[in-house]
This record gives structure tokens, sequence and C-alpha cells, in this order.
């Protein structure tokens, strides 16, 4: 695809943190009310077997940055810095003619805040550097992470992260407006290209009093409870014992599920905002828009929270791309996708070089008109390795999803096998299935292929070494941030 600086596309690109697709109207959830993701959806295409690189922010993030797997750019924990030799979806949008504009959440650690941005509005809300100033929760203190007080302290109130998206909303919808101001006054410019990260709905389970009454009486318990004497995976039961989650009560599940949709629907709201600012300023026409996440919550199914597994709840996100006059509406692709290939599709359609490490694969021809024709391989990888949320010794796990199978390596531990076309709730592990033993070998054999847990346990013992001295420079010099969003501990509180 060829086109000229007269009629380059602009980029709308939106990543939410912790998006499940269950809790989305156009993927099937009869109670969330999403009407902005349900309109582009009905303008574009849904994408149903969509797989993070990693379900936990930082890997996730970098992964989509750069188009390479953990193992391939080592960031493999939320402490990891992502090499800044890296060229990013960033740089490949630069090396084009674009000046790519960040507005909020990217999650990147280290000095380099931009990795190939010209422009950030809105930064984290963590220090720019590890061991730098830390953040105060204020009363949600705790409820960020995968701890049982997430669940204790939910409901209705206000947490910070909200605040933040605001502001997001509030940036990127003055910039629209300032791009089209520029456009009605005939002043000649270059098409825009944001990328805006939402924190929403990643926890606290907390939504304002009014999100959050949508859901209250309404709100449904989880489809797929496993009380924790049914469950049998060393790593799962650890899991559960570590996060305090063995036994939730029935107030806290119901408490945190009804937030979390408020949140759900209050982030809509905002991409809805911007939408309208698009449309109001005449720019929808020659608009790419996707929306994603980097990886989604459990929301109490299988008796999990959070993210960190490769159930379809936590490693599945949402994919939804609309591009007026390219792209027709009103479609779905239930093609097996990587994130990898989210990156490698907005190249392709813009039309700049293609990131020369990139695993990805442009999804352009899945949503033409002859997609059924087109050869794809449905296969997409996912990898969990960490020493923070793991038992001693460390975690060193890889999941692969390739056509209606999905196997999830355990380095020194069972495996888990599943068949998505027939037990699409994953209730049924065939790990020790006789005559699953070829299958699942096979994809044992795929998922160690070029992926070794052992060279990945020595460099991540190499890279904390670096970890330490970088945390404790940190602490002791206390750094400036460059960009940093200030969220203050008042801004968090319940009902």
């Amino acid at each position: 695809m060829t086109m000229t600086d007269n009629n380059r596309p602009n980029l709308l690109y939106i990543h939410t943190d912790q998006h499940s697709p269950h809790v989305t109207g156009c993927y099937g959830d009869p109670l969330v009310q999403t009407p902005n993701l349900d309109r582009l959806a009905r303008q574009g295409v849904v994408f149903d077997s969509v797989y993070c690189n990693s379900p936990i922010c930082v890997p996730s993030r970098m992964s989509m940055l750069t188009g390479q797997h953990p193992y391939q750019n080592q960031v493999w924990t939320n402490a990891h810095v992502l090499d800044s030799g890296i060229p990013t979806f960033a740089h490949a949008l630069g090396a084009a003619g674009y000046h790519p504009v960040l507005i909020g959440r990217m999650h990147s650690v280290g000095p380099d805040q931009l990795h190939g941005y010209v422009e950030r509005l809105v930064g984290d809300h963590g220090p720019n550097y590890l061991g730098g100033g830390g953040v105060d929760h204020g009363i949600l203190s705790g409820t960020a992470g995968p701890h049982r007080v997430s669940l204790e302290r939910s409901g209705p109130g206000q947490m910070a992260y909200q605040v933040h998206d605001e502001y997001v909303t509030a940036a990127t919808v003055d910039y629209v407006n300032q791009v089209g101001v520029a456009k009605k006054a005939g002043l000649p410019g270059e098409p825009f290209n944001l990328s805006v990260g939402f924190m929403l709905p990643h926890p606290p389970y907390v939504a304002r009093q009014e999100d959050y009454e949508l859901y209250a009486e309404t709100m449904t318990m989880p489809r797929k409870p496993k009380p924790f004497a049914e469950v049998k995976h060393p790593q799962l039961r650890w899991w559960r014992e570590h996060t305090g989650i063995v036994e939730v009560t029935d107030e806290e599940i119901i408490q945190a599920r009804a937030a979390y949709y408020g949140l759900v629907t209050r982030f809509d709201t905002m991409i809805g905002q911007i939408l309208t600012a698009l449309e109001e300023n005449d720019l929808l026409d020659n608009t790419l828009i996707v929306y994603t996440s980097d990886h989604g919550d459990m929301q109490g199914e299988h008796g999990l929270w959070w993210k960190h597994v490769f159930y379809e709840e936590s490693v599945r996100v949402p994919l939804i791309i609309s591009w007026p006059g390219q792209i027709e509406g009103g479609r779905q692709c239930q093609r097996v996708v990587s994130a990898l290939d989210v990156n490698a599709t907005m190249l392709d359609a813009l039309s700049t070089p293609a990131l020369p490490n990139s695993a990805g694969r442009s999804l352009m021809p899945l949503m033409t008109q002859l997609a059924n024709q087109v050869t794809w391989d449905d296969v997409a990888f996912s990898e969990y390795c960490s020493d923070q949320f793991c038992p001693e010794g460390g975690c060193y796990q890889r999941m692969i999803r390739r056509g209606e199978w999905k196997f999830v390596y355990y380095h020194e531990q069972p495996p888990q096998l599943f068949n998505l076309q027939e037990d699409p709730d994953e209730l049924v592990d065939r790990a020790d299935d006789p005559g699953c033993r070829n299958i699942l070998q096979g994809l044992q054999n795929e998922v160690l292929a070029d992926w070794d847990a052992e060279a990945i346990k020595a460099k991540m013992k190499a890279k904390n070494a670096d970890v330490q001295i970088l945390t404790a420079w940190g602490k002791r010099v206390n750094p400036k941030d460059s960009i940093r969003w200030d969220l203050k501990p008042e801004m968090n509180y319940l009902d």
C-alpha cells in the first residue's frame, strides 16, 4: 500500500489496561454497557481470538511497542528496562514522516519515557526510575496489586487512575480540536498520529457511585467458580494461597465485579468523547482507529482475580479496528492473532518501514472481502517469567494457542492442555489424556523450539543484579522524573 503525504491516514490507537474482552457488549456480554466500543465494532472488524504476549503490564506493553516477544527484547517483569536501542512502533512511524504523539499510559521503566514518540502529553503515575519516589494510594494502598485487600476495599468511591484517564481524555480531545481548527482554517498540516493510553479498568476495583450503581443490583456471580479443593495444578494452588483468595465472599465478588464493570463503562464513555471530537472536526473519514488492551482480568472466573495466568479471561485481549472507506464494518474475525500482529498491522496500513526484528504479521489481508481465501497460521504465544509473583525459584511459563488447542508449559511443573473448540470455558485439562499425547508433545516441542527456560533464568538472574544497583541508586539519588503524572493520595476514597 503506497500513499502520498496528502492522503496518508491519521491514526488513533487506544490502549487500555486490564480490559477483558469478555466484559464488552460487542463480545457478547449482555450486562455491560459499552455503547461506544460497540459502535466502533459496527463500523469495523472485531477480532475474537487475540492474545497478549505476557499476562502482565510492562512485558506485554514493551512487546507491543517493539513487535518482539519478551524472550527477544528481554523485558519479563515490571522491573525490567527496555533497551532504548530497540526500534519501536513509534520509531517506525517517525521514520515514515509521522509525528507520533503519546497521551497517557505506556508503563515503560527507566529514563526513556518516549521510546520513539516525539511528544508525550500525560505521563504515567509511577516513577520514571527504579527506586524513584513511590506512589501513595492513600486509603486504597495495596489494592492496585494482586492482594486480597484489592477485593476487600472495592465498591463505590473514586480511585486516582480514573482521574488520570480524565486528564488523558481532556488532553486528547483538546489535541483533536486543535487539529480540527487548523483544518477548518485551511492551514497545511500533516496527518495526526495519536496513541492514547488509559489506566482503566485496572484495579483498584473502585468506581464512582453513578457507574457502580449501574451494576450493583444486577451483577452476576462468575460463571466458572472453582472451589479451592478442586484446584490440582501446583502453580494455581500456590497463586491462590499467596494472594489470599483461597476463599472469597460473595459480597466481595459482587462488589469487585460491579466496580470493574463500572470502570469499563466509564472508559467507554471517555472513548466516546474522543470519537465525538473526531466526528465534530470532520476527521473520521481518513482515520485508522485501533482499540485493544495489554491483558485481561479473571474477575473471579476459575476462582482467580487479576491477571498473571493463561486462562482466556487473563491472556486474551479485545481488538477492534475501524477505518472508514478502507475496511468494511460489522464483521468478526475468528483467526488466532498475536498482539505483535496489531503492531505490524498499523505499520502496514500507514505504509511505514516494518520493524526488522518483529515477529508480527499484518492483519490487513484478514480484513478484506477475500479474508476467507487468506492463508493464515492460527498461532499465538504468550510467556510469563517472574521472580516477583511466584514461588521461590521463579516462574518460567509459556503458552501456545494453535488452532483449537491451547497448551501451557510450566517449567518443572505439569503442563495444561485445553481444546477450546470443544471446551471454550477451559474446564477439562486434557494434559493427562492418553489420546492427546501426540498433540501435547507436538505443542511442547513448538513452545521449546526457540525458548529455553534455563537460559531465561540465567539472564533474569543477571538482570536482577543490575536492577538491585539501579534501585539503590534511585532511592539514594531520587532523580527528577522527566514525564510523570502527579497522583495524589486524596484522589482515592471509598464511599
